[in-house]
């Protein structure tokens, strides 16, 4: 009897211990895809839906030459309003990431769901407050939305300030990194300049080698060294939807399947002025 509940025990502990590794994506399986940015110690982790919503509120934000500190009080706002989620519902006619409302003139409801169209109605309202950039985040925020808790918004703060820093390029050197499977479908260098200049506006971006894969240019600049950070982390963020094979900035470089759980790892071929993005 003490021998067969010695062999249980061995048993069961193994089988918990292979749990645990899988659990913790060491073992077969893989990570599950999302996101992460880590910033002076502090972890910010987003599902792709978060994180292709977040990238493209700092897009916007860039391509409008805004302050990080706008793109800070978008996120902040996007975070208590929707979880960073384009919703098709909320409160009476509130629809989209920032729970924007036809009924008070944020546009048709087809238009606050577009992601594209929402966050610049949003950065059209913020930029008229006087003094923004000097507000509290939350207060920022609800001169904007006039919502019944008008403290909420602080409760996100420090995540949309971390989350701001880096996908606006301020905080460099492969802070923001996605995990992204492999995939059959292969993507299309039209779609990824296509994505990228809907996003960003004009870019100087061209196509490399077979002709699917592209290469954006960016000046020497602080702000073209902070483009090129923010335009990798966008297509990584992207992953799912643009099926990128590998991506590479400032000698590091990201690749898709089980590599991309390592994130950014050193020995990527594009140096500081360069995004390499392969396609397949």
């Amino acid at each position: 009897m003490r021998f067969r509940t010695l062999v249980f025990l061995v048993v069961l502990a193994v089988v918990v211990g292979v749990g645990v590794a899988f659990w913790r994506g060491s073992g077969p399986l893989p990570d599950p895809e999302g996101c992460s940015v880590t910033l002076d110690g502090h972890r910010v982790d987003l599902t792709t839906e978060q994180a292709e919503n977040a990238t493209l509120i700092a897009a916007i934000g860039i391509q409008r030459d805004l302050p990080a500190r706008a793109v800070s009080i978008a996120l902040a706002t996007a975070y208590q309003e929707s979880k960073i989620q384009n919703l098709d519902h909320g409160d009476r006619d509130s629809l989209g990431i920032f729970q924007q409302r036809p009924s008070m003139g944020w546009g048709t409801p087809k238009q606050v769901r577009d992601p594209y169209f929402a966050t610049n109605a949003f950065y059209d309202a913020l930029v008229k407050v006087p003094d923004y950039e000097t507000m509290r985040i939350t207060e920022a925020a609800q001169k904007v939305q006039r919502s019944g808790f008008p403290e909420a918004y602080e409760d996100h703060a420090i995540d949309a300030r971390a989350l701001a820093s880096v996908l606006t390029g301020y905080s460099q050197g492969g802070l923001f990194t996605c995990v992204v499977h492999e995939s059959e479908a292969r993507g299309s260098g039209n779609k990824v300049i296509r994505q990228l200049e809907r996003a960003f506006g004009d870019l100087d971006i061209e196509r490399t080698g077979s002709r699917q894969d592209v290469a954006l240019t960016v000046s020497g600049s602080e702000a073209g060294q902070r483009l090129g950070w923010s335009v990798s982390q966008f297509v990584l963020a992207h992953g799912v939807r643009l099926h990128p094979q590998q991506v590479e900035h400032s000698g590091k470089q990201w690749r898709v399947g089980r590599p991309s759980e390592d994130g950014w790892t050193s020995g990527g071929g594009a140096d500081e002025l360069e995004v390499r993005i392969g396609m397949g």
